[in-house]
């Protein structure tokens, strides 16, 4: 079970803080990632973190902006949301893929075997 928190209104070039907690199994390696649905538009990739090893991966249009990060010993993932702009407003989900292999598919929300209800952030101009 996910459950993604954080979310709320704030100004164009301010800071949100999003976290994810995780529970059932949490041991062994697996990958959380990070995805985001605007109205009106399909959901898409924002981050990925894959637990054990570290590694991250960032879409595009958040890169240098949004850093993904965990608390390994709260079970916990974040995203920190930085120099926000009015385009990144939706509803920001967090997912957890149950291994912990990793490529470009991480991208893919098919490739995620559970999802979190979502946490909306509201970006004002």
């Amino acid at each position: 079970q996910l459950q993604a928190s954080g979310g709320g209104w704030v100004q164009a070039g301010g800071s949100l803080s999003l976290s994810c907690a995780v529970s059932g199994r949490t041991s062994g390696n697996y990958i959380m990632g990070w995805f985001r649905q605007a109205p009106g538009k399909e959901r898409e990739f924002v981050a990925a973190i894959n637990w054990s090893g570290g590694s991250t991966d960032y879409a595009d249009s958040v890169r240098s902006r949004f850093v993904v990060s965990k608390d390994a010993g709260d079970y916990t993932v974040y995203l920190h949301l930085n120099s926000l702009k009015p385009e990144d407003t939706a509803v920001y989900f967090c997912a957890r893929k149950r291994t912990g292999s990793w490529g470009p598919f991480v991208r893919l929300g098919t490739q995620y075997d559970y999802w979190g209800q979502g946490t909306l952030v509201t970006v004002s101009s």
